[in-house]
């Protein structure tokens, strides 16, 4: 993890940030200033972008004058796309989470970020701030259990051993690859039950044990939240984002933090190449990271904030187990994602053949 900038470093980071809010041609690496007055083309997830565009894009269009558009998708087939078609829509930001991010970069689909010309990253927690990615950390999501404390104990949900006991056997749901939390859950059963999150063999054979018990093996969080809601599950693993809107709704459920095996994910913040308005997509980032739209953000759509600024509400810690705002100290970890990445079309393949293959 990269640390913290000198002042000199800081104080010459913001003057270059200002720059960049002002529309000069100088604010960013192939900009043009005519650009900064042109709609805003933002690709980002599906879950959540009600919220997203009320706590993020209405503040930051009436800050800025941009007009951005919005469109959304699933991690994989957005990038597919944007491989695919060589980014012929033109977006000129991609919110993505960090494992297809590095994805994306293999493929060299995404240009590097010039980090001092965004001022706000000054104040981002030094856990977000990874170099090995093209684009700096916005937010981040935690992975845990999310289960129904009428059926389940606490104490029985901080441990991955759930998904193998009879006594719950068919009301179980896990995620998938495809989905963020299948990277982080095959990880944390490799570390928990083997030599480390890059321990395949090990979390995969787990999973096979445990396939007669799962009811669904989910790729999207709207599948686990009717399930939850209509008592067909009692517990899955999922992203903390998904669970806060839940338990939100529903005081009978709860998040928990695995004992051992605890990974997060960061959501990325990409500028693809061939975009068409990147003095617009470097002030778009440099504001998703301030302590004004992360607040939003938290408050809007669950997403955890990386700037230190951000006052956290107690209840919300709590709900998370006490794993926020720093969530390294309630034992998270990250996965080296550039790493993930290279390992992900292997593991997708043997996923498919040995975990939900029939």
């Amino acid at each position: 993890m990269a640390r913290s900038k000198p002042m000199l470093m800081i104080a010459a980071t913001l003057a270059a940030a200002a720059l960049a809010f002002t529309g000069c041609s100088s604010a960013a690496p192939g900009g043009d200033s005519s650009q900064a007055a042109k709609t805003l083309k933002v690709s980002t997830f599906s879950f959540g972008v009600e919220g997203f565009t009320e706590a993020v894009v209405k503040p930051f269009e009436a800050k800025t004058g941009i007009k951005v558009e919005v469109v959304t998708g699933k991690n994989a087939e957005r990038l597919n796309e944007l491989k695919a078609t060589e980014n012929s829509a033109g977006v000129d930001v991609m919110l993505i989470t960090d494992n297809f991010a590095a994805q994306g970069q293999t493929d060299k689909l995404f240009d590097k970020i010039d980090n001092s010309l965004l001022a706000s990253l000054a104040d981002v927690a030094d856990f977000a701030k990874g170099d090995d990615l093209n684009g700096p950390a916005t937010t981040y999501q935690l992975n845990g259990i999310v289960y129904d404390t009428r059926k389940v104990s606490a104490k029985q949900a901080k441990s991955w051993d759930l998904f193998g006991e009879s006594a719950v056997a068919g009301k179980l749901a896990l995620p998938d690859i495809s989905a963020t939390s299948g990277q982080l859950t095959v990880s944390g059963l490799g570390t928990t039950y083997g030599s480390g999150p890059f321990d395949y063999d090990t979390a995969l054979g787990k999973l096979a044990k445990w396939k007669p018990g799962v009811l669904k093996f989910y790729a999207s969080t709207t599948e686990v939240s009717n399930l939850m809601t209509q008592g067909e599950i009692v517990a899955a693993a999922s992203i903390s984002g998904f669970a806060a809107d839940l338990i939100g709704k529903d005081s009978n459920f709860a998040f928990a933090v695995p004992e051992k095996g605890a990974y997060l994910a960061t959501n990325r913040a990409m500028i693809p190449v061939g975009a068409k308005n990147v003095d617009g997509a470097y002030q778009f980032i440099d504001y998703l990271l301030s302590a004004d739209a992360q607040t939003a953000a938290l408050k809007g759509y669950n997403d955890l904030p990386v700037n230190t600024k951000v006052a956290v509400p107690d209840s919300f810690a709590k709900m998370l187990g006490g794993a926020v705002p720093d969530p390294t100290k309630a034992g998270y970890a990250t996965i080296d994602a550039v790493k993930a990445a290279s390992e992900f079309s292997t593991l997708a393949d043997r996923f498919a053949r040995e975990v939900t293959g029939s």
